[in-house]
């Protein structure tokens, strides 16, 4: 009876034995792939999103027209920022500007991310433009590719009254600070630049080409899609 309880004493220690080693070889895997995660940057993903045509706002533009519907693009960098597999974004600027609210929206959005984001202008990045050019952690501009800066523009029916330019200076005050607080640029050399009567026909504002963007302290760096992966591996 004896050598009976030993036996069932041995057996359940032995039993208790390999468990506890199965626990512990599967903590040691997860442990492994935990450290894998975490250091091989390549296992991240790099979303790629497209700012393009006419920031399209609070009302629908004509078929024809390229745009850019900010109600698209909203969700889709929440759900890039709450997604824990994506590393960062790149995105591939070529707009002719749009709508103030819907531009400044964008902009504020991808500043806040928490995800390492690179901006490259490949064409155009006019007016309310320029705000989302600047508002990642790093940004390029190819040689040729352009930002226009000018001052808050309104068509339609306006009423001559002295609120109404009050209300427009507001709106270039937001857009002054933002373009400012997110570049090298100073707010007075840009004010000076959005009243430039020399460069625009029928309108005030300064064009910078490439380079130019970069010596003004629009943009962090001139160069192309390579150099902007490049730089977002880097950060992530």
């Amino acid at each position: 009876m004896e050598d009976l309880l030993m036996d069932i004493k041995e057996n359940k220690k032995a039993d208790t034995d390999k468990a506890d080693k199965e626990k512990q070889d599967n903590a040691d895997i997860m442990d492994f792939g935990h450290l894998t995660l975490n250091q091989g940057n390549e296992k991240k993903k790099i979303e790629l999103m497209t700012i393009i045509g006419e920031i399209e706002g609070h009302d629908c533009l004509a078929p024809s027209s390229k745009t850019t519907k900010y109600e698209h693009v909203l969700p889709a960098l929440a759900k890039i920022e709450d997604d824990n597999d994506a590393g960062g974004i790149l995105f591939l600027i070529n707009t002719v500007g749009g709508d103030v609210s819907a531009g400044l929206a964008l902009a504020e959005m991808i500043s806040s991310m928490s995800k390492p984001t690179v901006s490259l202008v490949v064409g155009d990045s006019h007016s309310i433009g320029v705000p989302l050019a600047v508002s990642t952690d790093y940004s390029f501009i190819t040689p040729t590719a352009t930002m226009i800066v000018h001052p808050v523009r309104m068509n339609g029916t306006i009423i001559g009254a002295p609120q109404t330019f009050d209300y427009f200076k507001m709106i270039q005050d937001r857009i002054v600070d933002f373009i400012s607080g997110h570049s090298r640029l100073p707010k007075e050399r840009l004010e000076k630049m959005m009243i430039n009567p020399g460069i625009l026909t029928k309108d005030l504002g300064t064009i910078l080409v490439g380079r130019q963007a970069v010596e003004e302290g629009l943009i962090d760096e001139v160069g192309g899609i390579s150099k902007a992966f490049a730089k977002l591996r880097e950060l992530m």
